[in-house]
């Protein structure tokens, strides 16, 4: 069957637990295929994603995805995808590099909008310009650093990419995978480091990159995937006029190609830079399975690493939580299924290195048992269970609910298997149901896939000083032996791009030929959620598309704890549904969660009462889902581990705890804008001063001080019983949200369930807080080559007006000045400012930037640049339209109910979110200066970097409040 003349039907199926139909489609030209998951969702999806198969770490195809979207045939301005997110109402807008492929997707509610970006994503994957200069910008380029006085300069080395990798590979988790990529795969891609080494950047020419693109982005090697209303012959018109059309097939054949397997298992030791004490010894062993292409084998080894290590029940997680030779599971446990050729890793950290071989032997004398014994069949049922409930839970609350879909199954898709064989497990768990009655089959998979696959790599990597000094020096002789060799001339010529570039950077291109939406295009209303309430136990239901999964939450008011109380109080919501309760001990209460819910989960959540700043109205939130067919159990469930949590399991609390060390360690240098936002909002704000007390870099310190040895237990058990036995003596509210038939089901086990001994409340405990405001300085010292800076300073409520007007004017200071000057001429790999109204604070940030003081200068530049200029309505309009995209994005149908919900606890009522949509909209040039004199201009600020050692000696540190985490 053909679609027009130029695409022709393969097949159509029908995916009853998702209510969509996948289409799938051929080019009867190029051969490039088209997926289109037909649905009624009105937030339409696009991607289209490339083989790329890189054969060094030079990260071309990373750099190649940067470099793509500066500027394309019909576009031939000098940043049209960051042009495109201020004059676009989309709910997503990004692009990917895996191992293997590169995508670029979007997603948008409203259809011009989606046409526009539509045009501007299709022109710069297929006629992207790749500028030479945008290639310097985006990738790695050589600078004077004193280009006054060239001959007695230092060189160095600029570009995105480069310091976005910079950061990346300063975590030691992203330095283990790469390392054990490298080992376990020895000749096919994954070998090298798709997003490129940083030592290694430097090598890529403007050349290969060309070279690269035209091998690459071609249809032929394509493959576009769409999700929404919009009928798949529109999208494929739109792709025949745009770019098919223009080419033939092409005869390049871009494979992964397979590994030579091992005979014998391999050992491996290394080490990563880090001058960190908290770094410690990791030991990880990988296997490599099978082909992710064979679908049989694909899902047996999901159902495999679900069953070993899903929750603290299963064996090999059991195994490597309680193990007294380390001191907490690695992060890289699991199946690595997006490759070609499959992974599954587990290992622990904090180990002595000596233990390798016995940790070693005993992960392998585990198998044994398992071959031998197999596994509890109700083990094996939960695991199903939970596969079930994942199938059918519509999501969108992070990514788009279709794009979700659309990366699910993008990784099978570019290799070659029908993504509706990967979306419809439906017939995959019937037939693991019956696979599973036969006690030999999980015996048959955990001998296939671990003791008889000799393909096997143990890898022991120790933190050292000297590799992260080795580093440093390497790139500083690099540079200085390439000065070397350069004559006045060549130098000349670096510093005359460099005026170039910076000259291209500060261009002002015609826009106008980039399409756009305008404010007359937004919907003038915003939906509103009507639960219906039951005032005899304080409970909201709200009936929403949930797709046959009900969703249950018990609020309790935030007790008075006193500080020490209040220090502990994340990890006790961390921890709370992960020990056991009543007569359970944890691991019996982990299976039996994962029998009977999806998920169950606690969190702390603070606001700011609209009374006073210096108190706050604060709530501990309990939350799960589950199969409306086990509304019942899940109800109970729910309370039992709401009343009867138990503190007392000293050994469990004492693994969770070293589990959460490192995590919350290991998060700083991945979410260090926001830490670093945080703390410097914690001058001026006293919600931002406890939350960076709770769960800020003040906290992850303390954490890493507190948690030494098991001898902490003698304080912190009772610390978390106290303020378990004062959260369920507090006040409490429920929420419920089912689908149509759900939703009754629930409600009646919800009232049969809390109705007796429960304290329900409607009102409102406040907690008054003693901080005093007061500009300051921080610096917190930790491993890491980039930095992240941020500057505070005090400003409006979200009950204030001026709210409105600083949400916009922070878009219109990324926009107009912080993107270029810290990101495009900084190299940083990202920054900005954002109004926090919850807080009162406006606050600027830069993610993995090579500078400090320089950026910190950039942050007051941006307020004198806004001030000092007649900008026009044009800036004003496509910073509002970003602030009205972000109010609009669209949530998953629970999502959207529970938002509700949390609204009308914290008192934002339908009204005043209509109110403050509705100010957004009519802000002006006049009003944004109005209140960027009031409380930017000569305003105290309070400042906050994280850093390196190192990179801190550029700062005056005697100004500076010094610490490390």
């Amino acid at each position: 069957m053909t679609t027009g003349s130029s695409f022709k039907l393969l097949s159509s199926r029908e995916i009853d637990s998702l209510h969509v139909t996948l289409e799938t489609y051929e080019h009867t030209k190029t051969g490039a295929r088209h997926y289109h998951l037909a649905t009624e969702n009105k937030e339409n999806v696009f991607l289209v994603a490339l083989k790329t198969v890189p054969t060094d770490s030079t990260g071309v195809a990373h750099i190649l995805e940067h470099t793509s979207l500066c500027g394309s045939e019909r576009f031939p301005v000098r940043d049209p995808f960051f042009m495109m997110i201020r004059r676009s109402l989309n709910s997503f807008m990004n692009a990917f590099t895996s191992s293997d492929w590169t995508a670029y997707p979007f997603a948008s509610q409203n259809r011009k909008d989606f046409d526009n970006l539509l045009e501007v994503y299709l022109d710069a994957v297929f006629f992207a310009n790749l500028h030479p200069l945008d290639f310097a910008q985006e990738g790695c380029r050589v600078e004077v650093k004193d280009p006054k006085n060239p001959k007695d300069s230092e060189l160095e080395f600029k570009g995105v990419v480069f310091n976005e990798m910079k950061g990346a590979m300063s975590s030691s988790v992203s330095r283990l995978w790469h390392t054990m990529s490298s080992h376990l795969y020895q000749t096919t891609t994954y070998h090298h480091n798709s997003g490129g080494e940083p030592e290694n950047i430097p090598d890529l020419t403007y050349d290969e990159l060309k070279l690269f693109y035209k091998k690459h982005y071609h249809p032929s090697n394509a493959v576009f995937m769409t999700f929404g209303d919009i009928p798949a012959t529109e999208h494929q018109q739109k792709f025949e006029t745009l770019v098919l059309s223009r080419f033939d097939r092409s005869e390049e054949s871009i494979h992964v190609g397979s590994e030579t397997r091992f005979t014998q298992p391999v050992h491996v030791e290394g080490t990563y830079g880090s001058a960190d004490p908290n770094d410690q010894t990791s030991v990880v062993i990988g296997w490599l399975l099978g082909a992710s292409t064979d679908l049989e084998e694909l899902l047996s080894a999901q159902f495999v690493s679900n069953l070993l290590l899903d929750n603290s029940s299963s064996p090999l997680r059991k195994y490597l939580e309680t193990s007294k030779i380390a001191e907490t599971p690695s992060p890289l446990c699991g199946l690595e299924d997006s490759n070609q050729e499959m992974a599954f890793l587990c290992g622990m950290e904090g180990i002595d290195p000596s233990n390798a071989q016995q940790f070693e032997s005993e992960v392998m004398a585990l198998f044994e048992r398992l071959a031998d014994q197999g596994v509890p069949l109700e083990q094996q049922e939960a695991v199903l269970h939970q596969l079930e409930v994942s199938q059918r839970e519509v999501g969108g609350d992070g990514y788009p609910y279709g794009l979700q879909l659309i990366l699910s199954s993008l990784a099978a898709s570019m290799h070659g298997v029908n993504p509706a064989d990967i979306l419809d497990i439906d017939p995959v768990l019937t037939e693991l149901r019956e696979k599973i009655q036969d006690p030999d089959y999980i015996k048959g998979l955990i001998r296939h896939f671990f003791l008889d696959n000799k393909h096997r790599v143990t890898l022991t990597m120790k933190p050292s000083e000297d590799d992260l000094l080795r580093a440093k020096q390497l790139e500083k002789a690099r540079l200085a032996e390439l000065k070397s060799t350069l004559s006045d001339d060549q130098l000349q010529a670096l510093i005359d791009t460099a005026q170039q570039l910076k000259e291209r950077q500060e261009q002002e291109d015609d826009i106008s030929i980039l399409p756009k939406v305008e404010l007359s295009d937004i919907h003038s209303d915003i939906p509103r959620h009507d639960p219906e309430v039951d005032p005899d136990i304080a409970l909201s239901s709200y009936v929403c598309g949930t797709n046959g999964i009900a969703y249950h939450q018990v609020v309790f008011d935030l007790p008075e704890l006193n500080e020490e109380e209040q220090s502990w109080l994340s990890l006790y919501t961390s921890m709370i549904t992960e020990v056991g309760y009543g007569e359970y001990a944890y691991d019996e209460a982990q299976l039996r969660q994962s029998q009977t819910v999806g998920s169950l989960s606690a969190y702390s959540s603070l606001m700011a009462n609209t009374g006073s700043e210096f108190s706050v109205q604060g709530y501990i939130h309990f939350s799960g889902k589950a199969l409306n067919t086990k509304v019942d159990d899940f109800v109970k469930l729910l309370n039992q581990v709401v009343h009867n949590a138990r503190f007392d399991e000293a050994e469990r609390v004492w693994e969770l705890l070293l589990q959460m060390k490192h995590r919350k360690h290991q998060s700083v240098t991945g979410s260090g804008h926001s830490y670093a936002m945080l703390a410097a909002s914690a001058a001026w704000s006293p919600l931002s001063a406890i939350n960076h007390r709770l769960g800020g870099l003040t906290g992850v310190h303390q954490l890493m001080e507190d948690v030494k040895d098991i001898s902490c237990l003698e304080r912190v058990l009772p610390i978390l019983q106290s303020i378990h036995q004062k959260v369920i003596a507090s006040p409490m509210r429920i929420a419920a949200m089912s689908d149509g038939q759900g939703l009754p089901l629930l409600q009646e086990a919800i009232k049969s369930e809390w109705q007796a001994g429960s304290n329900f409340n409607q009102g409102v405990t406040d907690i008054t807080l003693n901080v005093q405001p007061a500009s300051r300085k921080q610096l917190w010292a930790t491993n890491t080559q980039v930095n992240f800076v941020s500057r505070a300073y005090k400003s409006a409520m979200h009950t204030d007006d001026d709210a409105a007007a600083l949400t916009v004017l922070s878009s219109v200071l990324r926009n107009g000045y912080l993107h270029r000057a810290i990101r495009e001429q900084g190299g940083a790999y990202g920054g900005g400012a954002s109004q926090d109204s919850a807080s009162g604070v406006f606050r600027f940030y830069s993610y993995r930037d090579p500078r400090l003081a320089e950026t910190l200068d950039d942050f007051t530049k941006a307020v004198e640049w806004f001030l000092s200029k007649e900008h026009g309505f044009e800036p004003i309009e496509e910073a509002i339209l970003g602030v009205i995209g972000s109010i609009d994005k669209p949530g998953s149908p629970a999502g959207e109910a529970r938002q509700d919900f949390h609204n009308r606890l914290m008192g934002r009522s339908y009204k005043d979110r209509h109110e403050f949509r509705d100010r957004v909209l009519a802000i002006d040039e006049a009003e944004l200066k109005r209140v960027a004199k009031k409380y930017l201009l000569g305003a105290e600020y309070s400042e906050a970097v994280i850093t390196s050692e190192e990179n801190a000696k550029a700062l005056n540190q005697a100004e500076w409040d010094v610490f490390t985490v």
